[in-house]
Order: C-alpha cells, then structure tokens, then sequence
C-alpha cells in the first residue's frame, strides 16, 4: 500500500523543518541537560525532575519522528501550478456566510497543517472539498452534522 501523500504549502513546509530543526539541535540538548541534573540528585526511583525529563525526551522523539514521516511522503504545493480563477490548496478564499451573513475567510492546505483557529482548513474536510475547484461568484453547499451551510466565492488569492 503506497503511503498518503501530505500536501504542503512552502509555508508549511519550513515550519515543519524549523520545527525539527530546533526539536534537534536545541530541544534534544536541554532536554539531556535536565536529565543529567536530576541523574546527579541520586537516587532516580523516586526522581520526579528525571521522570519528567525522560518524558519529556520521549516527547520529542515522538515529534521528531512524526514531523520525518511528514517529510517522507510530502508533496508542495508549487505557486505557479495553483490557477489563481479556481479553488485549490494554496489559495486563500473570502467567502460570503449566507445564514450568518458575514465574510469569512480560509486559507486552504493539506491535512497536515490544517488548524482551524488560524484560518487554515484542509482540502480534505467538507468544507475543504466543497470549496477545491470552485471559482469567484460561485454558491457552495456544505453538507456538515449541523445542516447544509451555503457560502458564495467572493474571491480567490495565492497565498503560498
């Protein structure tokens, strides 16, 4: 079975490598740092500052693990490939709420860096497969738990 592609946007892309980058080089040194102080307390059986730290580092490397995996299989989303008339991962999209009746906007990105408190919803959710093609004037139906949302395109920008 071929492992799922992670859309990225360049953006999303140095994040996740500036985030390695630091869990490597900065957060793997402090983290062995914490454990060698509390290693230096003595007995570690009842060591809650070694216990931490060594959950800590399993933290970490649990992180790190995941971001390599990320890396492993992602595909960026390249400016120049994304038609700026239509929908696509990479765009930012202003749409018109028509039962709340107000303008929101949503950047559109792959499921790895979706992360709806920052605008930023996946081209894999309702909404995200909804809007993905879709062009300026053009009324959407979202079929959510909550009901049919509806939204009109106001307008499409590249936002890589």
């Amino acid at each position: 079975m071929e492992a799922k592609k992670n859309l990225l946007t360049y953006t999303g892309l140095k994040a996740l490598e500036d985030e390695m980058e630091d869990l490597k080089l900065n957060r793997r040194k402090e983290v062995s740092q914490k454990i060698k102080e509390a290693r230096e307390q003595g007995d570690l059986s009842e060591n809650a500052e070694y216990d931490a730290a060594k959950d800590e580092q399993r933290d970490i490397e649990a992180r790190i693990e995941e971001i390599e995996k990320i890396l492993k299989n992602a595909e960026v989303v390249v400016e120049d490939d994304v038609d700026s008339d239509k929908i696509n991962v990479g765009c930012t999209v202003k749409l018109y709420d028509e039962e709340f009746e107000e303008e929101i906007e949503y950047k559109i990105v792959g499921s790895t860096e979706a992360n709806s408190l920052q605008g930023k919803i996946s081209n894999e959710s309702p909404v995200g497969k909804a809007l993905i093609g879709a062009s300026v004037g053009q009324e959407i139906e979202v079929e959510t738990q909550m009901g049919i949302i509806k939204y009109k395109v106001l307008d499409i920008e590249r936002s890589l």
